[in-house]
C-alpha cells in the first residue's frame, strides 16, 4: 500500500522576501501549490525555480475562495493549508507525515502556531495557540471573504508539533497589512450592515477595545512577554480600532 500523499497549499501576494524560507521549509511535501494573487516581485518566479505549481488569480479580497482554488488543484488526499509567513520545522514534518499515515480515524489535526515578533517567539497573549491547517481534501473547505474559515466534516486529531508564523517583522510591513485588511473588513462591514449606530461604534472605539487590551495583556498574560506582548497586545487592538474607525468614515460620507 502506498503512503498517502500530501500538497502544501500556499496562497501570496509579492511576497519574494519570504517565499523562499517558506519553500525551503516544504520540500518534503509530495506537491506545492502558490495560488498567487498578480504579484509584481519575484514571487511566482521564485516558486516555479523551485518546483512549486503556481496559479495566477485576482485576490478581489476574496481569501477563502484563493485557498478554495489551491484545494481544487490539488492532486493528493491531504493538504495542508499554509501562509508564505509560516515556516514547517523539520520535526514537524515528520509528525505530519506520522499523523497522515496513521490518522487514526481523523481526518483533519490541529497543530501549535508559534508566533513571532521581530524574531522574537512569543508564549502568551494568545500568540500561542493551536490552528487546524492539515485536512484530507474531501472534507475541508473555506467560508467568508476576508478572514477564512476552515470547515471540517469529521472529527479532529491534534499533533503535538509546532508551525512556525513570522507576521511582523517591521513596523511598515504591519501598518501596510492592517490598512489593506482593514479596508476589505471595513467595507465589507457596511455593505453587510449599512445603518450601524453611532452608539455601536463608540463602544467598539472605547469600551471594547479596553477589554480586548485586558484580555490579551492581562488574562492571557501577554505581559509576561514584555516588551514584546505589549506590542503584540497593542497591535492586535490597534487593527480593530482602525476598521472602526474606516467603518465611521464611510458612515459620514454616505
Amino acid at each position: 500500500m502506498n503512503d498517502p500523499k500530501i500538497s502544501v497549499v500556499v496562497i501570496t501576494k509579492n511576497e519574494e522576501d519570504k517565499i523562499e524560507r517558506f519553500l525551503r521549509s516544504v520540500v518534503w511535501a509530495d506537491e506545492v501549490i502558490v495560488v498567487d494573487d498578480e504579484s509584481t516581485d519575484n514571487t511566482r518566479a521564485i516558486s516555479t525555480a523551485r518546483g512549486a505549481k503556481v496559479i495566477v488569480n485576482k485576490l478581489d479580497n476574496n481569501f477563502c475562495r484563493q485557498r478554495n482554488i489551491g484545494i481544487e488543484n490539488s492532486s493528493s488526499e491531504w493538504i495542508l493549508q499554509m501562509d508564505a509567513d509560516e515556516v514547517v520545522p523539520p520535526e514537524t514534518a515528520g509528525k505530519i507525515r506520522d499523523a497522515i499515515n496513521d490518522p487514526g480515524g481523523f481526518i483533519a489535526f490541529k497543530m501549535l502556531r508559534k508566533n513571532f515578533m521581530f524574531s522574537h517567539a512569543l508564549k502568551y497573549g494568545g500568540a500561542y495557540n493551536y490552528v487546524t491547517k492539515l485536512f484530507k481534501k474531501s472534507a475541508g473547505s473555506y467560508s467568508e471573504n476576508i478572514h477564512e474559515v476552515l470547515n471540517i466534516t469529521g472529527n479532529i486529531g491534534k499533533i503535538e508539533a509546532e508551525l512556525y508564523h513570522y507576521p511582523y517583522v517591521s513596523m511598515r510591513e504591519i501598518l501596510d497589512k492592517m490598512n489593506c485588511y482593514t479596508d476589505a473588513e471595513a467595507a465589507a462591514e457596511i455593505q453587510k450592515r449599512p445603518d450601524i449606530p453611532l452608539k455601536e461604534i463608540k463602544y467598539r472605539l472605547t469600551w471594547k477595545a479596553l477589554k480586548l487590551f485586558w484580555k490579551l495583556y492581562v488574562k492571557k498574560q501577554g505581559y509576561k512577554d514584555g516588551i514584546y506582548g505589549l506590542i503584540w497586545s497593542v497591535i492586535n487592538v490597534i487593527g480593530p480600532e482602525i476598521r472602526w474607525l474606516k467603518i465611521w468614515e464611510m458612515k459620514i460620507k454616505t
